[in-house]
Order: C-alpha cells, then structure tokens, then sequence
C-alpha cells in the first residue's frame, strides 16, 4: 500500500533540489550576463564586433556534446549522486571564473563559460529526471511550476545583479565571481538534503552513440510521435529565447543608450513575467497536458516580440521606449512561463521510466543546438543590420519566424497525464535501499 503523501512544502528533497537549483542558476547566469555584457560593450563604437553571439555558442556547445552521455549516466547511476558532484564541480569552475576576471581575458572567460556548460549539461539529465522518482505523476504540473518560477527568479537576480556589478565594480569584476563561489559551496550543502533514489537502469552501457543521442531514445521517439513532437517544439522555444536574451541587451545598451545596470534590470523583466508564467501553468494544468496553455504562450510570444521590434518616436527610435519595452518583456515572459511548462511536464510524465535520464539528456541536447544556433542566428542576423545601418530591435523579428512556422504545423491535444511506474518516493520506507553504483 502506497504511503500517505505529505505537503510538498514538507519535503526535505523538495526544497533541497529546488534551492539548489536556484542557486546554481543563479550562477550560471551572473557569469553568462557578465561575459554577455562585456561583449556587447565592445561593439558600442562598432556594431560589427558585437561578440555576444560566440559567447552564446561556447556556452551552448558543451550541452549540446555531453546532454546524451550525461542523460545515459543520470540513468546508470544514482540521479542524487550525479546531483551532488555536478556541484562539487561548479564549486571549481567558479574558482576558475575568478582567475579569468583577474587575468582581464575574454578568452580566458569563454573557456570558462563552456567549463559551466559542461557542468551544467552534467546537472541537467539528473536535475529533472529526478522528480518523477520523488513525485506522482498528477503532482509533476505543481512541481515543475514551482521549480521553472525559482529557477527565473534566479535569472532575474543574476541579470539584475551582473549590471550592477559591471556599474560598481569596473575591472574588480574578479570580486563579484568570488562570491559565485561561495553560493557554489552553499549549493553543495542543499544537494545533500536530496534523498537517493534507485538507480534506474545500473547496466546501461555507455556507447559511441549516446554521444548524441542513444540507439534506445531514437527507438523510442521513432515510434512515439507526440513525444518526439515536443521534443522539437521545446528546441525551437530555447532558439527563441536565446535571440531574445541577446535582443535585449543590444536593445539596452546599443539602441536605448542605458547602462549595463539598467540593461540587466531591463533583462530581468522577462524573468519576472515567466515566473509569474510558471507558476500560473503548474496551477491550470491540473494533472494534465494543458495544450491549450501551450497556444496562448506561443501567440502571446508572437504578439510580444513583434512590438519590441517595431520602429517608432520614443526612446532608441522605438515605438516602445524603455518603460513600453520593460511592460511587454515581463508579457513576453508571461507567455514563455504558460508554453514551457506543460511541454516540460509531459516529457518527465510520459517517458518510460527506465529512459527518463536518457529523454531528458535528448531534450537537452535538442534545446541546446537551439540555443547554439541562436547564437549563430544573433550573429549573422547582428552583421547584417549593422552592415544596412538598421536599428538593432528588428533582430526580434528573427525570433517570431520560428514561432509563427510552430504556430502553423503544431496543434497539440490536451490530455492526462498517466505512467506505468508509481515513483519510488511513494515506496515503503524499507523498500529504499542504497542504489547500486
């Protein structure tokens, strides 16, 4: 008999993992803006040399290698134990991130992005295979909401905060990246709050294949449309977001003229509305696939990124302005938050147990060649309006393209959510066993 399920705000593992993932985003993303905005101050005399779109692809490219080895590991061993080291490791990165501000390189700051890459691509598969082996499937909605809303809230402090560091420090940034370091030894002590689970597949081998994606997950997604279906549509949000995030700081610091303090500030403003977002689709949802949130997020999207890249009399030359653009940032959000998470919740649901580890290290890898190709998109799309002498806003439009090609083939159904495997945290007491290494 399945014992009685708690309050999730009781849960020792669940605020453990979500705290560690808020402060490991958190991370993640003072570093990436740091490097992010100094890249884009290089192309303040010559739009040209604007090198944001490298740092996105270096910082893309580890995920894109490592997410299928990494979700093949996340399913051999214990998703607790990956959880773990993956902080150990960042604690080193962000010792290596504060050698790199204190040498004053930006290459030297790009090997490090693509180290916190690599770490990040080793946390993910673990990160979110784990809640399936912790929850019920009905409750998956409800805990997503709450993990996507604080790993934004990180996003927002991270932005926000990497602006006010480049205002106050200046060349001191080493300072700020120290501090990173101290988060990632709090991090550390937060993942050991987790619970270990069973090891879900201990003899999977580990083969050439699985550098991309595993012959098993091909197989699979081959045979299962929908699944495959969200896979691809997950990939192209992130393509988006990514153009996005480079869109707004172009947008602040080359068209609006404002500073990396209020640009950060400006950046934040989505995060806000797709926690907002977040935590309104884990509620509606229901224990669901709610298709119909997916819709309303991507034409909000649409409607969103169009404005930000209409020409007009304010501010920049924007209809907009700096007010207008930080109020349909946080809508845009808002509409990311209600699209990403039924999407998230269906493949944590809807994959089979014993490849959980290895779809959410293919989700991985497809939205991160997302990512990666956004940074290519940025960069060619960003040498061509400087080239034409055109204002950097419209580079919002190349993000609508993919969106309004989703909104024309992809027409998903609601539907439960149903697993053949009740999670392992609903187990007897005596039935958790250390898993086998």
């Amino acid at each position: 008999m399945a014992a009685p399920s708690p309050s999730i705000s009781d849960r020792r593992s669940f605020w453990g993992l979500n705290v560690t993932q808020f402060l490991g985003a958190f991370n993640d993303n003072l570093f990436k803006q740091l490097v992010l905005l100094l890249s884009v101050k290089l192309a303040v005399d010559s739009r040209e040399h604007n090198l944001q779109g490298v740092a996105m692809f270096v910082f893309a490219l580890p995920f894109v290698l490592l997410s299928g080895v990494c979700g093949v590991l996340s399913d051999r061993t214990s998703k607790r134990t990956i959880i773990v080291s993956s902080k150990v490791l960042e604690i080193a990165a962000m010792l290596l991130g504060t050698i790199a501000f204190l040498s004053g390189s930006l290459t030297a700051l790009m090997v490090v992005l693509f180290l916190m890459g690599a770490q990040s691509a080793y946390f993910g598969p673990a990160k979110y295979g784990i809640l399936p082996e912790l929850f019920r499937p009905a409750e998956l909605p409800r805990i997503n909401g709450w993990m996507l809303m604080l790993t934004f809230l990180s996003i927002i402090l991270g932005q926000t905060l990497a602006g006010q560091l480049m205002t106050v420090l200046g060349d001191r940034l080493w300072l700020g990246s120290l501090s990173c370091v101290a988060i990632a030894v709090a991090g550390t002590a937060t993942a050991v709050m987790i619970r270990h689970t069973p090891v879900a597949h201990p003899n999977l081998p580990i083969s050439p294949s699985a550098v991309f994606i595993p012959p098993e997950t091909r197989r699979l997604l081959s045979r299962n449309r929908p699944l495959l279906q969200v896979l691809l549509v997950t990939s192209v949000f992130w393509l988006v977001g990514g153009v996005y995030n480079q869109g707004v700081n172009d947008l602040g610091i080359l068209q609006l003229r404002i500073s990396e303090a209020a640009t950060g500030l400006l950046a934040a403003c989505a995060s806000v509305g797709i926690a907002v977002g977040c935590a309104v689709a884990g509620r509606l949802s229901q224990g669901r696939f709610a298709a119909e949130l997916v819709r309303y997020g991507l034409w909000g999207m649409i409607a969103m990124l169009g404005l930000l890249s209409l020409p007009g009399p304010l501010a920049g030359g924007t209809m907009l302005g700096l007010y207008g653009a930080g109020v349909v940032l946080v809508l845009l959000g808002a509409a990311a938050g209600l699209f990403a998470v039924p999407l998230q919740v269906y493949l944590q649901a809807m994959s089979p147990p014993e490849q959980k580890g290895q779809i959410i290290g293919t989700m991985n890898v497809c939205n991160w060649i997302g990512i990666l190709f956004s940074g290519v998109i940025h960069f060619g799309v960003n040498f061509a309006l400087a080239k034409a002498n055109l204002p950097p806003n419209l580079i919002f439009l190349a993000a609508v393209i993919p969106l309004l090609l989703l909104a024309a083939i992809y027409h998903p159904q609601t539907q439960a959510l149903t697993t053949d495997h009740e999670p392992a945290a609903w187990e007897p007491t005596d039935a958790l066993v250390e898993p086998q290494q």
